[in-house]
């Protein structure tokens, strides 16, 4: 049965890959993958920009940039993220392009897996430019430590805020038509990360217009169901997806607490596929990781550690209160890779914390959500940007 719950637990963070690990990226004359230059105080500090090479642009774009900015990281640092920015075509309304921040889903955890270098995959080559048709100019952050300095804390929600909120102030000084209004657009484990970003958009925030989010296929709950992880998993392999998406889990959390010694946990097959996650991509490491079995990364159950539930909860939980703008929560009843009471679970916080949502049920997959719930998504952000 614990078996059972974390691999439904699990599954809430598979998704389609934005490329091969075999696209070499492509950085647009913008490499900072080794950057060593100096980090302005001020998170939100716009460091550079340079155009973004059509080959990893989207056609449906008037313009594009890569950029560099200042945020923060899992260590309380001062810290760099890129970013991409999309602007319709046409005149920019007055007032400027309204800015939908849109969070990425996994891609890895290798500086070759930074989505800005590399092309959109079918599903965000539908949806960003359904965005940029609505008249939204889109920025998405590639998350500090993917393509710059450090490790990128995977799963991290309070970090992904952070380089969210920072990555829409960069671009207020990049000299285009931009307003101050802005909200919030992710899938899957992106959702995870949009709805973090809206609890603490305000906060982090406060001199911008948050209006509020889309999330779709929104993962919640996992922190209850990771703590499980152990030796006496039963020795039965679960799909390489899966197991990929835990051993990045436990990569993430071993960067950003090196007080609780994760390694003291892990066997040494257990390191070893650590160490590698931290420079793969999700398709090769995926591969690597097929037919191993969970049970023999531990040696150690992970609640032998003190006090590890609320450091995974701090790490990872995606927040069901706190919220002062309107959220859209979509869902497809069919989803086997978020499946519904996930998302249904976090609805039922936002409901008895009496939060501003809205949850819609679409006859729809994991993937097909993102289609089923554009039309609906699209007029209520039509109505929180008014």
């Amino acid at each position: 049965m614990a078996l059972a719950f974390v691999t439904a637990a699990l599954s809430a963070l598979v998704f389609a890959p934005l490329a091969s690990a075999a696209t070499p990226p492509n950085w647009s004359g913008l490499d900072v993958a080794d950057y060593s230059g100096e980090i302005p105080a001020k998170a939100g500090t716009l460091i550079k920009q340079v155009p973004l090479d059509p080959s990893v642009s989207l056609t449906a774009a008037g313009q594009a940039y890569r950029f560099l900015y200042s945020t923060s990281n899992q260590h309380s640092s001062s810290a760099v993220s890129t970013a991409e920015l999309f602007l319709p075509q046409g005149k920019a309304p007055d007032g400027g392009w309204p800015i939908i921040a849109w969070a990425h889903g996994t891609v890895g955890l290798g500086d070759n897996c930074t989505p800005s270098a590399l092309p959109a995959n079918e599903r965000q080559s539908f949806y960003l430019p359904f965005w940029l048709a609505q008249g939204y100019a889109v920025v998405g952050t590639d998350y500090a430590g993917l393509g710059t300095p450090g490790l990128m804390s995977y799963l991290n929600g309070k970090v992904e805020a952070h380089n969210l909120v920072d990555s829409v102030k960069a671009v207020q000084q990049m000299g285009l038509p931009l307003s101050r209004k802005w909200a919030l657009v992710g899938q899957s484990q992106g959702a995870g990360a949009a709805m973090n970003g809206a609890r603490y958009a305000t906060e982090f925030g406060p001199e911008l217009d948050f209006r509020g989010v889309v999330a779709t296929g929104t993962p919640a709950h996992i922190e209850l169901f990771a703590q499980l992880g152990g030796p006496l998993i039963p020795p039965v392999p679960i799909t390489k997806n899966l197991t990929a998406y835990l051993i990045y889990i436990v990569a993430g959390f071993r960067d950003a607490r090196p007080d609780l010694k994760i390694d003291d946990i892990l066997t040494p097959f257990g390191k070893q596929l650590v160490q590698q996650a931290e420079t793969s991509c999700y398709l090769e490491f995926a591969d690597l990781v097929a037919g191993k079995t969970i049970g023999a990364m531990f040696k150690k159950p992970i609640l032998s550690i003190p006090g590890v539930y609320q450091a995974l909860s701090d790490y990872m939980q995606t927040p069901d209160n706190g919220y002062d703008r309107p959220i859209f929560l979509g869902q497809g009843i069919f989803d086997i890779d978020v499946p519904a009471p996930l998302s249904i679970s976090l609805a039922a916080g936002l409901a008895f914390h009496q939060q501003d949502y809205e949850l819609h049920i679409y006859p729809s997959d994991h993937t097909g959500t993102v289609y089923a719930a554009a039309n609906d998504a699209a007029t209520f952000m039509k109505r929180i940007m008014r």
